[in-house]
């Protein structure tokens, strides 16, 4: 192993006239102006040595980087730089080296890009690929599955698709679905299918709700349940709705999903962009709930007689949960959550449990600017991994069949900015395995473990519902 210097960056004599405002400066601006010179624009040059190879003489933990970064080292010309930047901006500088050293060492490396008729190797099985829906879907979301082979499929401007046992897509919508106001992010995006569907019918929907005059729009997310028949949507009932107080225009980060538990329904609720609601348990934004099936609130709740704390609430702190999952081993809930630049996260929820946006974050603004130095906090939970850089998580679900028997009971989460599929082996609430199964193919919108043991993944760009069986 080669050996490094450590983060060495400008002389103090770089300091000795016009220092500039480091206050102003995104990340790369902020790289550039005091750490290019010893390590080069790249990363990967200069007196320096390399900070993208993966080898790191004097640690390799953030908290290793953070301390070379504020602390220097003088022996070997390094300037401390605590005297000059801000907690903020040296947790900026961390996540920057972290984006360049993972994008550098995953050039090169060959990941699972199936296609149809051929066999895709993966550690615990190998599989093939087969094309449900090739066409017709817009923005599909979400997939459930019915009792008799028919599957249902969430489509984001409203719609509400059925499925044949074969395949086959009806053209028609379901009709007498409610209002949904497409907006940004927003639009009908979860369904689930009650565990005793085949006795009561319940189909639950969680969409984007609210009212549009014009430009203007205010909206936040609603869940409603309801039953089909004749092709017509049916007997609804609300069973989650937020003061009309917390409706808003932006059109970002809804959240959405729901799983069963026990008689219980969870579920979350996005931030709408409004950061610091997320931390205020009398605001209904950024929270995950715990319901019982009808709607209606338990008594064992964790808030339930603070004062004015939102109906339901389970736990707080959450800025755009975009995948829920039950381990069916434990009946533990687990959550992927999308956080900013380089900060999504894997979170085992529960009760009671503050989770920290947007106090604590190991990620930045998109533009590179920083949120806070701080990656944790007394009373704020960890996340079990977080990924740097972002993968833009969305959907989660852990593999309940028996057609590939290397992944039983491992979690599977989709990624939309990374078009990827990650497996995940959980041991006692640890990752100890993570691996990516599957790799440009489009931006992974929900990944579903099917009745008959296929893995069924919902893409976008292209629209279009796909899924792995065994290879022969």
């Amino acid at each position: 192993m080669k050996r490094l210097l450590p983060f060495a960056l400008l002389p103090v004599t770089a300091f000795a006239q016009d220092t500039p405002d480091y206050s102003k400066m995104k990340a790369d601006e902020l790289f550039n102006t005091l750490c290019s010179s010893c390590h080069g624009k790249d990363l990967n040059s200069g007196l320096g040595g390399s900070l993208v190879d993966g080898q790191w003489k004097h640690g390799d933990t953030d908290a290793d980087l953070r301390k070379s970064i504020s602390e220097g080292n003088a022996q070997l010309g390094m300037t401390p730089f605590k005297t000059v930047l801000s907690d903020d901006q040296i947790r900026q500088l961390v996540i920057y080296v972290r984006e360049k050293e993972k994008e550098a060492l995953a050039k090169g490396i060959e990941y699972p890009k199936p296609e149809p008729g051929k066999v895709t190797h993966t550690d615990h099985a190998d599989y093939q690929i087969e094309m449900v829906v090739e066409n017709g879907l817009d923005i599909p979301w979400a997939i459930a599955f019915l009792p008799d082979g028919r599957k249902l499929v969430t489509e984001r401007p409203g719609r509400l698709r059925l499925m044949g046992s074969d395949d086959t897509l009806d053209p028609q919508p379901i009709e007498g679905t409610p209002k949904v106001i497409h907006h940004g992010q927003g639009g009908l995006m979860e369904v689930a299918v009650h565990p005793d569907y085949a006795k009561n019918g319940w189909i639950y929907l969680g969409f984007a709700d609210g009212e549009r005059d014009g430009d203007k729009v205010r909206t936040i997310t609603k869940y409603v349940r309801g039953r089909i028949k004749d092709h017509q949507w049916v007997d609804e009932e609300e069973i989650w709705k937020a003061d009309d107080r917390f409706y808003g225009g932006d059109g970002v980060h809804f959240g959405t999903r729901l799983v069963f538990k026990d008689g219980y329904i969870f579920f979350p609720v996005g931030e709408r962009g409004g950061w610091k609601q997320a931390q205020d348990i009398t605001n209904a934004k950024g929270k995950i709930y715990r319901l019982n099936e009808d709607g209606s609130e338990p008594e064992d709740n964790p808030f339930v007689g603070q004062p004015g704390a939102v109906k339901g609430l389970w736990s707080y702190g959450h800025r755009n949960p975009q995948g829920l999952a039950l381990d069916p081993r434990d009946g533990s809930i687990w959550e992927t959550e999308h956080g900013p630049r380089g900060g999504d996260e894997l979170n085992r929820i529960e009760g009671g449990k503050n989770y920290g946006w947007p106090i604590i974050t190991y990620g930045m603004n998109y533009d590179g600017t920083p949120i806070t130095g701080e990656t944790e906090k007394e009373g704020m939970e960890q996340p079990v991994i977080y990924w740097q850089p972002s993968i833009a998580a969305c959907g989660l679900d852990f593999y309940t069949g028996d057609a590939f028997p290397g992944w039983k009971n491992d979690l599977f989460a989709g990624a939309l900015a990374q078009q990827e599929i990650r497996r995940l082996r959980i041991v006692d609430h640890k990752v100890t395995e993570q691996e990516v199964i599957l790799k440009n193919i489009g931006r992974v919108r929900d990944v579903a473990s099917g009745p008959e043991g296929a893995l069924y993944v919902v893409l976008n760009d292209p629209h279009r519902i796909v899924r792995l069986v065994p290879a022969p």
